[in-house]
């Protein structure tokens, strides 16, 4: 075996053991009775130390540094060296207790916050955030000294490589110009419309799982291959080929839990679309969370909120919960799905709206891993960014700063992916539009699959050979901006 064989190899294993990771943190927010929390940790706690230690081998620097004295010339495996030398190096960074003292405060912590999210009670989960908080800066430092990168921008590279908070903070800038004027726009738009009709509820359960899990096989997802579970905060896990996705339901409504599935459907798609040629390799992954949410958001909000697909809906939803047959006319769920308000939640906020809660978070967190936010004055921090950016305070910590799991399972640096995936859907929808002109009529029809066709080639199928804007360019023909999203927003809710 030559060198760079030898790491395939080591690499495959690596991703192995971080598929194990995987599945044991679905079960944990799955399956696990809350009594195996400790033990579960303990568990992570082990695999994320054993991954931590097959990359940073001696062994694997050696061969890393032999590949790199005549590296491949095929493009794909060139890419691959490229990406595992600098695995090697994030891993390098970090010295081994601290890994599994994250991962031990990690899990310690999310156990907390969903009885603390559960109970409103942000005093609870204070000091097992805090130890997070105080790992994550100890890990930031690290890596930004390894990369010559501000502590923050290091967080942020974990997640999409290429994009530092000096580029987000224009964008964000930009936006928040952008939103003073529009949401006082469109709501005076939507006031002028009138009241849509509502949906007669109750939405039983389980109807609502029937439905969504109908809705996500026709727009592709394999169930072979997939699982819908029942999760506190609706995510996407598992591996390629064994897809777990999950959502959250009440009976009091259903938009929730389809446009969710439908969200964590966009992630499952993307992986299971990834190349089986490079699985388990770094080149082969997704090319980031800026990435991944795109391919969330394009089914999510370009696609099952578009005139189009809500016509294809319309009986969908009358043949699952009954009801008034007006409440299913496409421009009533348009009025219904497609509502501006300035809600707390931002999993359930609408696609002008959203940007400001991804806004709220960036700034945070940054202030948080800078020192310049003590993590017991977050409440009041939160609270006071949602009334300058939004011009509403939360009622409660259980809508304010307890609502997401992400900090509280230590993923600091990832919340800037949301936005501009949001940018980066709309920028591929102008562009599948211009290759596949009736996309629009098969979306109508509830066949994805010209769509997905197009995905699958141009975003999919290039995986990780490509840096974010380089494969934005080579799909879209141009690097991520923001024209076609304010465009699309335009389009869709500022023209009486």
């Amino acid at each position: 075996m030559t060198a760079y064989d030898r790491l395939a190899t080591r690499f495959a294993r690596i991703a192995t053991v971080n598929e194990a990771i995987s599945m044991l943190n679905w079960d944990a927010s799955v399956m696990m009775p809350p009594g195996g929390a400790a033990a579960r940790g303990e568990q992570l706690a082990v695999l994320s130390g054993l991954s931590h230690e097959l990359a940073t081998a001696p062994a694997l620097a050696d061969d890393l540094a032999e590949a790199e004295t005549a590296p491949p010339t095929e493009p794909w495996a060139a890419g691959n060296l490229a990406l595992m030398r600098h695995r090697q190096r994030q891993a390098a960074a970090l010295p081994a207790d601290l890994v599994e003292a994250q991962s031990r405060a990690n899990s310690a912590c999310e156990s907390v916050w969903r009885v603390a999210r559960q109970n409103s009670d942000f005093a609870v989960v204070r000091p097992y955030l805090a130890e997070v908080v105080r790992l994550t800066r100890e890990a930031s430092v690290a890596l930004g000294e390894t990369f010559g990168m501000a502590p923050y921008d290091a967080l942020m590279d974990l997640y999409q490589r290429g994009i530092a908070a000096a580029d987000v903070e224009p964008i964000f800038t930009a936006y928040e110009g952008f939103l003073a004027d529009a949401l006082p726009r469109a709501e005076a738009i939507q006031a002028a419309r009138g009241t849509p009709l509502p949906l007669s509820g109750p939405f039983p359960i389980p109807a609502q799982q029937a439905l969504c899990r109908h809705l996500s096989e026709a727009a592709g997802l394999d169930y072979r291959h997939a699982r819908l579970d029942i999760s506190a905060h609706p995510f996407s896990g598992g591996t390629p080929t064994d897809n777990r996705i999950t959502s959250r339901y009440s009976e009091d409504e259903c938009f929730q839990s389809l446009m969710g599935v439908m969200h964590e459907t966009g992630h499952a798609m993307y992986e299971a679309g990834l190349p089986p040629a490079y699985a388990r390799q770094p080149v082969g992954e997704a090319a980031g969370m800026a990435a991944h949410e795109s391919q969330s958001l394009l089914i999510e909000l370009q696609v099952c909120r578009s005139d189009g697909y809500l016509s294809w809906l319309g009986p969908q939803l009358a043949s699952a919960f009954g009801g008034k047959s007006a409440a299913y006319a496409t421009e009533n769920l348009g009025r219904l799905l497609r509502r501006v308000d300035r809600g707390f939640i931002r999993v359930e906020a609408n696609e002008v709206t959203y940007p400001a809660h991804v806004i709220l978070r960036f700034r945070l967190e940054r202030a948080l891993m800078s020192g310049d936010l003590a993590v017991g004055d977050l409440p009041g921090a939160w609270n006071e960014g949602m009334q300058s950016l939004l011009g509403i305070t939360p009622p409660d910590d259980r809508r304010g700063c307890l609502q997401d799991i992400h900090w509280y399972d230590g993923a600091f640096g990832y919340f800037p992916s949301y936005t501009l995936g949001a940018m980066a859907a709309a920028q591929i929808m102008a562009a599948i539009r211009r290759a596949v002109p009736d996309v629009d009529d098969a979306i109508a029809r509830g066949d994805l699959s010209p769509l997905l066709g197009w995905i699958r080639r141009e975003i999919h199928g290039r995986a990780n050979s490509l840096g974010f804007n380089d494969l934005m360019r080579a799909a879209t023909g141009k690097p991520l901006e923001s024209s076609d999203f304010t465009a699309h927003l335009t389009a869709r809710y500022l023209t009486a």
